[in-house]
């Protein structure tokens, strides 16, 4: 199976499947001296663990990590660093009706267009578990990030119909939805009661706001930042959409209400007089905020009634069983957050040798 690495000098390489022993990571190019702890990656697993709400999979799990290799003395050492989550709540009997019907909405038809044999206890390698190597990962993109002063702020900013309609940054981790808005995540969870009252799913936008990103880092054809920005958000399992600044509203826009004019600060330092670009043009970061959303699809494990068809071409009606969320965007900020991470570093390593005066100050003696 081709496809499960990620990143140029900054590489994640993801393995395992749902209801195997266990899922992880191995991260490469993390240069050598950056203090690092199972606590710092665990901070950003326990964001994206299930059973800790109403409105994520019951499925119970610590989604504790281990540190197998590339730490000594509590610091990175330039090697490749392997970590590992253990399964320990699988269930994979509530899954084996589906091995001959394909599930609405679920990789299982293309998984056997492709290979002619999948694994059909969760998903496999689309199960949405497979995204914990990627938080590991992004973990470690995110600390090595910090040393430059550059944070990202993920939330989700609407559920079905219901969008944010205030901004409090605190807010975001007080309510189980990561809405930036209280008043409306009150009225998003009502919403969700309703989904799940009929047996019914919810979609939703994640948005990631990127601060501190120096200007002219990405390339201009196609390594283009924003390119691979959409391209590692797509990547991310029910993300159906990728918006960066404006995004499809520019097709509505004219010249004048969308060109970004410059300024110079008190400091003598170049800025924006807005951001519709979303802080990228041509290809390479501008300096300001860097502003990203992501579209998920709504759950496709729905047990409502749905129709599809067996292996050999039998109609029937399914209502899927087993351990799901009634939405997934919520869960999945943290894993926007993370490819984010990964892109901007990735990034920021490769456009290091950009500049002979960049390679000279490191190499001349």
């Amino acid at each position: 199976m081709a496809g499960s690495s990620y990143g140029t000098i900054f590489k994640i390489t993801t393995w395992g499947e749902s209801h195997g022993e266990g899922v992880g990571v191995v991260v490469d190019g993390c240069p050598a001296g950056l203090e690092l702890c199972e606590d710092d990656i665990q901070l950003f697993l326990n964001r994206r663990k299930p059973g800790q709400n109403r409105y994520s999979t019951p499925r119970k799990e610590s989604d504790s990590v281990e540190i197998l290799s590339g730490i000594f003395e509590g610091h990175t050492t330039g090697t490749p660093i392997s970590l590992l989550v253990r399964n320990t709540s699988q269930r994979s009997g509530d899954y084996g009706e589906i091995a001959n019907y394909y599930r609405p909405g679920h990789a299982d038809y293309t998984f056997d267009a492709k290979y002619g044999f999948r694994d059909y206890r969760g998903g496999g390698r689309s199960s949405g578990r497979e995204t914990i190597g990627r938080v590991a990962g992004g973990a470690i993109a995110s600390k090595l990030l910090a040393t430059l002063g550059i944070t990202l702020l993920t939330y989700t900013r609407s559920i079905g119909p219901v969008s944010i309609e205030s901004f409090d940054a605190a807010e975001i981790s007080r309510n189980p939805l990561s809405m930036p808005d209280a008043n409306t995540a009150k009225k998003a969870a009502s919403y969700l009661e309703t989904c799940l009252q009929d047996h019914n799913s919810s979609g939703g936008l994640v948005e990631c706001i990127i601060h501190g990103v120096p200007s002219g880092i990405g390339d201009p054809v196609f390594e283009k930042l924003d390119a691979n920005l959409a391209k590692a958000l797509m990547s991310i399992g029910a993300v159906k959409g990728v918006e960066i600044g404006d995004g499809m509203s520019v097709a509505q826009a004219t010249g004048l209400t969308d060109n970004d004019g410059f300024s110079m600060d008190s400091s003598g330092q170049i800025i924006k007089l807005s951001n519709h670009a979303g802080g990228i043009l041509g290809g390479i970061s501008d300096g300001s905020d860097i502003c990203l959303r992501a579209a998920f699809k709504p759950t496709p494990s729905i047990f409502a009634s749905q129709k599809t068809v067996t292996r050999t071409g039998d109609t029937l009606d399914v209502q899927i069983k087993g351990r799901h969320d009634p939405i997934i965007a919520p869960r999945a900020v943290v894993v926007v957050e993370s490819m984010a991470a990964i892109t901007i570093l990735d990034a920021l390593l490769v456009g290091m040798s950009a500049k002979l005066s960049n390679v000279q100050a490191i190499w001349k003696k």
